[in-house]
């Protein structure tokens, strides 16, 4: 099986969409599928307005089309609703071309924060664009049960995983050095991710916040205290998980949340709201505080036990994650053609 994937959220981007699409091409193989990019280096950009770090791409539909045409894949993947993804849906569309869609971004929310759009336009405009498919992928159940009550179509379930060689306890490392308990955020600094939320919270010891985004100096204004490490990869964002106490998800847009394993197979417990993709993850399994009051769940993560959290994480590997992805994929061909003989 062949599977063009197409991407606007590309390198250098760091984000959850990257990572996730850079451990599928490495473990697909494995299940039969090889995975090729159509991604933003290879055409021209322009910075998004209010968020200059990502970039959008300049491209036609009919360049699309011919890409895509080139790469004659069994099935496109269409993995995000920037230019890009627009122009390869199009493209599909046009030609006749199967292709399945993801939902990894709560852009109706996102937007809103941003600009007096309401979301139910956005949603509908989502709708849409992903029900033109054969199979939409989310990363979670309750954002499923969500979405279908919204009117969309066809929902498979796609989890994520977590690289826990490079992301493990490592006793003895303190990286940051600084008064404890520590508390640690990892993501975008932007304002959908309820950072001051976290920043806000009277804990004891210290806040650290790893990213970058174009909230952050405004919060490095605003919270002084706080610890700014700007954007960290590889082995020292390891070295800064594993330098912690806590984590803490003051997201309550997120549709999952790859930094919450990350943190887990850390040795970190995690704090969080009760919400889509911290629920699904941690509900009931000992390693993170769910609570309304970000506060006590932080404060009551700092009891729960490191190893139980290690453990639960090793549950979470992205090659079955890879596995789940060609399963729904070969299901969404089948459909197809079963649709197409009917």
């Amino acid at each position: 099986m062949r599977v063009l994937v197409v991407t606007d959220a590309w390198r250098p981007q760091v984000n959850g969409v990257v990572r996730t699409i850079e451990h599928l091409v490495e473990h697909a193989p494995a299940y039969g599928a090889q995975i090729d990019l159509l991604t933003p280096q290879r055409f021209r950009t322009v910075p998004m307005p209010t968020y200059p770090e990502i970039r959008l791409s300049l491209a036609r539909t009919s360049v699309v089309s011919r890409m895509i045409a080139e790469a004659r894949p069994d099935n496109v993947h269409i993995s995000t609703e920037g230019p890009l993804g627009i122009a390869a849906r199009r493209a599909c569309l046009k030609a006749g071309i199967g292709f399945t869609t993801s939902y990894h971004t709560r852009f109706p929310e996102y937007l809103r924060r941003r600009a007096p759009v309401p979301e139910r336009w956005t949603y509908a405009w989502l709708r849409r664009f992903h029900n033109a498919g054969d199979g939409m992928m989310v990363a979670t159940r309750s954002l499923s049960d969500e979405l279908s009550a919204r009117g969309f179509q066809r929902l498979m379930f796609w989890g994520r995983g977590v690289d826990a060689d490079r992301f493990r306890p490592r006793p003895g490392v303190d990286v940051l050095k600084l008064p404890r308990p520590i508390f640690l955020y990892v993501g975008r600094v932007a304002t959908e991710k309820n950072i001051e939320g976290f920043l806000a919270l009277d804990l004891p010891g210290s806040k650290v916040v790893v990213g970058d985004g174009p909230a952050r100096r405004d919060l490095e204004a605003a919270f002084p205290d706080a610890h700014f490490t700007g954007s960290l990869e590889g082995e020292a964002l390891a070295e800064a998980y594993s330098s912690c106490d806590v984590f803490v998800f003051p997201s309550r847009t997120d549709t999952f949340g790859i930094v919450i394993l990350e943190a887990l197979a850390s040795g970190l417990p995690v704090a969080a709201f009760p919400v889509t993709g911290p629920v699904d993850i941690l509900a009931g399994s000992g390693v993170g505080a769910l609570d309304e009051d970000l506060r006590a769940a932080a404060l009551a993560a700092l009891d729960l036990p490191k190893d139980k959290a290690r453990a639960f994480a090793l549950h979470h590997g992205w090659a079955d994650a890879a596995r789940v992805f060609v399963e729904n994929v070969a299901s969404a061909m089948e459909l197809r053609a079963r649709r197409r003989s009917a």
